[in-house]
C-alpha cells in the first residue's frame, strides 16, 4: 500500500527544524532526505530511520523492521515519537551529521 500524500506532508514538515529536507517519490513509497543525504524512508505511512551509532542512542528503546522486503532493517519510528517534531528534527539531524555523502555512479557507457 502506497503511503498517503498527507502523511509525508505532516511527517516532513515535523523534520524542518534539522535541516534543508525534501522527499522524492520512488516505487509508490518516498525517500526523506536531509541536506541531499537520504536519512529516511516513508513506507506503508510507517517513518523508517536509516540505522547510526548515534541514532540508536538518541532513541533509547528501539524498534528495528525492513521497510520493505528485501531491505536491511531501519529504526521503525512510532506514531507518537513522530508527533513530537522538536525531538523528531533532531533525530534526523544526527543521523544526516553520521551518515556519508552519496556518491553518485556514472551511467553505464558513459566516462
Amino acid at each position: 500500500m502506497a503511503s498517503a500524500q498527507s502523511t509525508v506532508d505532516f511527517l516532513v514538515g515535523q523534520m524542518l527544524a534539522a535541516g534543508e529536507i525534501s522527499h522524492k517519490k520512488m516505487f509508490g513509497e518516498y525517500g526523506i532526505y536531509c541536506d541531499g543525504k537520504m536519512v529516511a524512508s516513508i513506507c506503508d505511512n510507517k517513518l523508517f530511520i536509516k540505522p547510526t551509532a548515534r541514532g540508536r542512542a538518541y532513541i533509547g528503546e528501539v524498534v528495528e523492521e525492513s521497510p520493505y522486503p528485501g531491505a536491511k532493517p531501519h529504526f521503525l519510528i512510532s506514531n507518537e515519537k513522530s508527533n513530537n517534531g522538536h525531538w523528531l528534527g533532531e533525530l534526523i539531524r544526527i543521523t544526516a551529521e553520521e551518515l556519508p555523502m552519496s556518491v553518485k555512479k556514472k551511467k553505464a557507457g558513459k566516462s
